[in-house]
């Protein structure tokens, strides 16, 4: 019921930056939390960073500082804002949508390529 569709990576050089954004419909009114997550080539899927209905953002301790995650509900769309990139930035990130509390059920986008390289 809820489909997401993530836009905005490319091939940047290493300290540049890129956003990505993440159009949500369907039935988005029961989402509790979206969130970013990104793969690397033969790694697995690492959560990046996740902002709840209530607006509260977590991220990666690794990440925080570089990267900041924020939406726009009149647009239904969630942000990551991506600065100072690094090689190790480079995967396929996709975004995510949870609803539920205890058992929860999450939805994913087709995700989008990321490429830091010289």
């Amino acid at each position: 019921q809820v489909q997401l569709v993530e836009s905005g990576g490319g091939l940047v050089q290493p300290g540049g930056s890129l956003r990505l954004s993440c159009a949500a419909s369907g039935s988005i009114s029961r989402l509790n939390a979206m969130g970013w997550y990104r793969q690397a080539p033969g790694k697995q899927r690492d959560l990046v960073a996740t902002i709840t209905s209530g607006g509260t953002t977590s991220y990666s301790d690794s990440l925080k500082g570089r990267f900041t995650i924020s939406r726009d509900n009149a647009k239904n769309t969630v942000y990551l804002q991506m600065n100072s990139l690094k090689a190790e930035d480079t995967a396929v990130y996709y975004c995510n949508a949870r609803s539920g509390v205890v058992v929860t059920i999450d939805y994913w986008g087709q995700g989008t390529q990321v490429t830091v390289s010289s």
